[in-house]
């Protein structure tokens, strides 16, 4: 019998473990708790595994239903390596290159490049040789707070503000990350278009880069230095290839099986109730579903985090089409002519974007096998307000299809000529798409990333009353992204088993 005792873990025995979810996070959790020899059993309510890394299939196009950019697959094999297995037995990772091309309404393009000398080759052509240096400047820089962050304030649990009372706390204060990262990221750069490649990732944190801490600057390294991939199969096949070596190793993942409430007793859970009256026995219930989302459905309202700040949500439009189009990459952000005003309308005014910045994702340029053959699939994503500061946006009163019109007339007007009329597949996700998810204010990004919602102060993978309830995902710590959420899993049974972090 494994029991854990302090402050630090749950309390009481640990062998058999209920995760509710198959979500990237739950994943990781259940791979770690079996590789330190748990019972677990994970009740998944879709027949497949992944959460929001999920996958639409239509036509025969596969797309991608979440995340579409994969960074630090060392996570990735840590998880796996938790039970002994490799991560090249498991998944093809194709590194992408250019990681990123930004599309510029001056007509200009720019490749992100992991590899910094050649990246500060294409700075200087693009910008000149006085931006490329700073490029360099800044690729130490952002390397540096990640060094310093990793190990005190991500890769840890942490439960109060004393445990970020660490040597690199002081080292981060010296170098200026708590400072905001719009202004640190143009201490590096003077043109426009290099501002925004290395500033637009505060979005995936909820804020403006004029709001956002420096500490965030560690998105951009991740993305634009550290390197992206691209799994064969998409990244779905991620979510597919972590389920497989769980089961391998023993975890019971049950799908298609809705988990309807925590059962409690005595200040501890006891088990989960399905959707078919069935009832689940558990030492320890690991809870993946969105954060806010768990306590509100699942649990006995004797406690509630406190209200939150959401963080945007995105419109995603699924389109396959028989167009290709050479002048773009595997990951495109087209920038329109409008910056700052673009995150005051989506975060401030509850505004769709009345000059837009994209992300388009052409997946089948490296994967033909995601498509029908001669076919390509795109992925489009648009920042929008979440339902909670758009309350006034009315997705499900046909807005939905109106706005999926008008980012395809905004692709045309940026080169994507004859997409319009090439759709043979149309998909679009909208907030009231998330919400019906199970996405607290229609947002698949979570609680924003605000200073009080960081670190300790965001919500915590500890019940604070329930002794053996662990939360796992993007709405607690460390956070949003495919890398956090990762971290979040082992974080999670770290609780459970014991460990340190």
């Amino acid at each position: 019998m494994r029991t854990v005792r302090g402050r630090t873990g749950v309390t009481g025995r640990t062998d058999r473990v209920v995760v509710v979810g198959a979500g990237l996070g739950g994943l990781a959790c259940a791979l770690h708790l079996a590789g330190s020899g748990r019972q677990v059993t994970v009740p998944e309510r879709e027949p497949v595994p992944g959460g929001r890394a999920g996958r639409l299939a239509v036509g025969g196009y596969e797309f991608d239903t979440g995340p579409t950019v994969l960074t630090m697959p060392d996570l990735l094999a840590e998880a796996l390596g938790a039970v002994g297995e490799e991560l090249t037995d498991w998944l093809d990772l194709v590194p992408l290159d250019p990681a990123y091309r930004a599309h510029y309404p001056d007509g200009s393009t720019l490749d992100v490049l992991t590899d910094t000398v050649r990246m500060a080759g294409e700075v200087a052509r693009v910008c000149g040789p006085r931006e490329a240096d700073g490029y360099l400047r800044f690729v130490d820089y952002a390397r540096r707070l990640w060094q310093l962050e990793r190990a005190d304030f991500i890769d840890r649990n942490l439960d109060s503000p004393a445990d970020l009372l660490t040597a690199n706390l002081l080292r981060l204060v010296a170098a200026g990350a708590f400072r905001r990262m719009g202004t640190k990221v143009n201490q590096f750069f003077a043109d426009p278009r290099t501002r925004r490649i290395f500033s637009f990732q505060a979005m995936y944190a909820g804020l403006a880069p004029q709001d956002a801490l420096a500490i965030y600057t560690v998105i951009a390294y991740l993305d634009s230095v550290a390197g992206v991939w691209f799994p064969r199969g998409g990244i779905h096949a991620v979510s597919r290839a972590l389920a497989g070596a769980a089961e391998k190793h023993g975890v019971r993942i049950r799908y298609d099986t809705t988990v309807t409430r925590v059962q409690t007793s005595a200040g501890r859970a006891t088990g989960v109730l399905t959707a078919d009256g069935e009832r689940i026995p558990a030492d320890v219930v690991v809870l993946n579903p969105d954060l806010p989302v768990a306590y509100r459905d699942l649990l006995p309202p004797t406690s509630r985090p406190r209200r939150l700040r959401y963080s945007p949500s995105c419109v995603v439009l699924h389109v396959g089409s028989g167009q290709a189009y050479g002048r773009i990459a595997h990951h495109n952000i087209h920038f329109g002519r409008a910056w700052r005003t673009t995150f005051d309308e989506v975060i401030r005014q509850g505004r769709l974007m009345s000059d837009p910045s994209l992300l388009v994702t052409n997946p089948s340029r490296t994967d033909p096998s995601v498509a029908p053959a001669g076919r390509h699939s795109y992925y489009v994503l648009a920042p929008v307000p979440n339902l909670e500061r758009g309350a006034g946006l009315d997705w499900r009163g046909g807005l939905d299809r109106r706005y999926a019109d008008e980012l395809l007339a905004t692709l045309e007007r940026r080169g994507y000529h004859g997409l319009a009329d090439s759709v043979e597949v149309r998909r679009v996700v909208t907030p009231a798409d998330w919400a019906d998810a199970g996405m607290a204010a229609g947002t698949p990004f979570a609680a924003a990333h605000t200073l009080w919602q960081t670190g300790p102060f965001r919500p915590a993978n500890l019940h604070p009353s329930l002794s053996n309830v662990v939360f796992v995902g993007s709405g607690t710590q460390p956070g949003v992204g495919v890398p956090m959420v990762l971290i979040s899993g082992k974080l999670a049974a770290a609780r459970v088993t014991g460990g340190g972090r």
